[in-house]
């Protein structure tokens, strides 16, 4: 007797959903940025959000709640209702946090729906103007040998600068001092002061200052030089292969979030990558977006996987965590 019943409670909550997916977006949305307004994240939402809010018909708010490392902003969404209106843009971030962090109140695999990668921004490893070494390998000599005088900085734990920098140590095989900051900013004025010799960031964050020569670059972290800094080697070509790393943006929804509201942010992710406004200031920022079959469920689904397998054993090496 109860399975009618059951059966016709299914068919009145998949009717419900399916409605509530075909009447989507009926109101502004939520685009949670786990890092502070300004930085290079917080960027690449707001355009994004501009390019889709076109798209959907629909404003998307972007609100940045920030703290522990980003993973504050992010448990938010994971605990946000599966209704599409509460979505979220995370970097490269989202896939050491299961490493980095002992006690993670979210799994980045299963509490999520993902909807696509945004971007790429490759990084440089960069140096104050004085630093003695004149190349990539002069640096890995000199690191070899003075490992504990060498001060490598980072804007602190699950930073890009921190992966990439751990990433670098590993490649060569040599751990240097690291200094960890409280962001990207304090690092540039410490560089430019001579006060540290060497940090790993994303173009976003380097192309100025390397174009006006107030620091020395060594190498940039992409198959093929950048035309922003096309005087720059890439690792490839200075002699370290392995070191390619790029800080990568995507777009996620909560867990449960109804397949046809999914397939619509998704639709409206890639219009967005096509507008010309947006790739024009992506380009500005030393960033790319991704190609349309980049910008898909699966496509990021694959990526994230990949990534967490691939900077796990990095970060238990390194033995750096957080709490």
């Amino acid at each position: 007797m109860r399975i009618p019943a059951l059966l016709s409670s299914v068919m009145l909550l998949a009717s419900t959903c399916a409605a509530l997916a075909q009447d989507y977006p009926s109101r502004s949305i939520t685009m949670v940025v786990p890092y502070a307004a300004g930085g290079p994240t917080d960027t690449v939402a707001r355009l994004t959000a501009e390019a889709m809010s076109s798209a959907l018909g629909q404003q998307i708010v972007v609100e940045n709640v920030t703290g522990a490392g980003g993973t504050l902003g992010t448990g938010r969404v994971a605990r946000a209702e599966p209704d599409g209106y509460t979505i979220l843009v995370h970097h490269i971030g989202m896939s050491t946090a299961p490493t980095l962090y002992r006690k993670l109140a979210y799994d980045p695999k299963t509490a999520f729906e993902p909807v696509g990668l945004i971007s790429d921004a490759p990084m440089t490893l960069i140096a104050r103007s004085n630093f003695e070494p004149n190349t990539l390998q002069e640096v890995i000599a000199l690191a070899k040998k003075d490992k504990e005088k060498l001060t490598l900085a980072n804007a602190g734990i699950g930073a890009a600068s921190h992966l990439c920098g751990m990433l670098f140590m590993s490649m060569i095989g040599t751990q240097m001092t690291t200094v960890p900051y409280k962001g990207n900013g304090p690092i540039m004025t410490d560089l430019l002061g001579k006060q540290i010799d060497l940090t790993c960031d994303q173009t976003t964050n380097t192309a100025g200052p390397i174009n006006a020569k107030q620091v020395k670059a060594y190498v940039a972290t992409s198959p093929e030089r950048l035309s922003v800094i096309p005087d720059v080697p890439t690792a490839k070509e200075a002699g370290l292969p392995e070191f390619e790393v790029s800080v990568w943006h995507a777009l996620y929804a909560p867990a449960k979030t109804p397949p046809e509201i999914v397939q619509k942010l998704t639709t409206a992710l890639q219009a967005a990558l096509k507008n010309e406004n947006l790739v024009t200031r992506f380009r500005q920022i030393a960033t790319e977006p991704v190609s349309q079959d980049r910008a898909t469920p699966q496509a990021l689904k694959i990526h994230l996987s990949a990534e967490i397998d691939r900077w796990a054993p990095i970060i238990k090496a390194a033995g750096q965590f957080a709490d």
